[in-house]
């Protein structure tokens, strides 16, 4: 019986596209991906950046409008927490939260499908967060000071809950933000009820 030579046209030719062209395939499919991960890799610091502008640029309105903030003689002579950390804390603690929250928000974006509802969010925060500042040092508005904190603490947890099954491990560096939040508004509600 003699072979078909279709058949034999059909195995050749199978054998070179495999074992010939294999390398070729392999690393234009290579080239693809590792393009494709450095073109994410640089939206994702372009995310990366954005929010961590976003985010420190709160920390320094912030700053303004608390005038000597933790050093004034006004919040030296309030009857404080026993467990109020010395003032250099609250700049370390904010520059580390700030960190991590952007790059939270920034790993965050991508994942969910409603972004009208994470600006909304996200803005929310970011308003609650620099409003606290000047109705507290300011304005010395501490019963109002109280709900503005403590409504940013709940609305940070409704984030870390909502967005939980996109972030996943994720999660844990919104975390740092939670706590100190929890640690802040004891705080506010310390100098409440005893001043």
């Amino acid at each position: 019986m003699r072979p078909n030579l279709g058949m034999t046209v059909i195995l050749y030719t199978n054998r070179f596209l495999y074992y010939e062209l294999k390398p070729i395939h392999l690393s234009l499919i290579s080239y693809i991906r590792i393009t494709l991960f450095q073109f994410c890799s640089t939206i994702m610091a372009l995310r990366l950046f954005l929010f961590l502008l976003i985010n420190f640029g709160a920390l320094a309105l912030g700053g303004l409008a608390t005038s000597d903030g933790v050093v004034s003689f006004w919040y030296q002579n309030l009857n404080q927490a026993p467990w109020t950390p010395p003032g250099w804390v609250f700049g370390a603690a904010w520059t580390f939260i700030m960190i991590t929250f952007s790059v939270y928000m920034a790993y965050l974006w991508p994942w969910v499908k409603n972004h009208k509802l994470l600006v909304a969010l996200f803005t929310l925060q970011w308003i609650l967060n620099i409003g606290w500042n000047p109705m507290f040092f300011n304005y010395h508005q501490v019963t109002i000071s109280l709900a503005i904190i403590t409504a940013l603490t709940l609305l940070v947890a409704a984030i870390m809950i909502t967005y939980y099954a996109e972030s996943k491990s994720k999660s844990l560096l919104i975390l740092p933000y939670f706590i100190w939040l929890l640690i802040a508004t004891s705080l506010n509600a310390y100098i409440y009820l005893y001043n």
